[in-house]
């Protein structure tokens, strides 16, 4: 038997303002965002802003339904929205944040595992990591330099 350590390394802002500017106005989409989900079940808002390498800032929001797996997080409908209109532009910088209707939300707040996998499959695709800054509604930010940060030993298609 071999034992492995994985580690990861992500850094902490206190809040917003410790941001660049770039990265602030990311921020601001995503909150715009935010305001736009459709989260009636979950009461569970999520806004993504993305900054592509054309210059073009694409967003998206949490949709639900129903029917809960046919819903969609913000990140995928921000990544797949991207993908679709500009697809030879790359993901540069990815801002999150996240709000409850039932509690305060001011602790970073991470993508969940399924959109994990997505943000990792255009990283891959675009041999190129991917900022990603993720925050409540207030308070600490927390910034990765990569989405392989986020989601160690990932499933890509060198496995198919």
């Amino acid at each position: 038997m071999k034992e492995i350590n994985i580690s990861t390394q992500l850094q902490v802002y206190d809040d917003c303002s410790e941001l660049t500017e770039d990265v602030q106005s990311l921020m601001k989409a995503a909150v715009k965002a935010r305001e736009n989900a459709y989260a009636p079940y979950s009461k569970f808002n999520v806004g993504a802003a993305l900054l592509l390498d054309n210059g073009e800032v694409v967003i998206g929001s949490n949709q639900e339904n129903a029917s809960y797996p046919s819903g969609l997080c913000a990140e995928r409908t921000a990544v797949y929205y991207a993908g679709a209109k500009y697809p030879n532009s790359k993901i540069i910088k990815m801002a999150i944040t996240a709000s409850s209707q039932n509690q305060i939300t001011d602790s970073p707040i991470p993508p969940c595992g399924a959109c994990r996998q997505s943000i990792s499959e255009y990283e891959i695709k675009q041999k190129q990591p991917i900022e990603i800054f993720f925050m409540g509604v207030k308070g600490k930010v927390v910034k990765s330099n990569s989405l392989a940060n986020l989601l160690p030993l990932g499933f890509d298609r060198s496995f198919l």
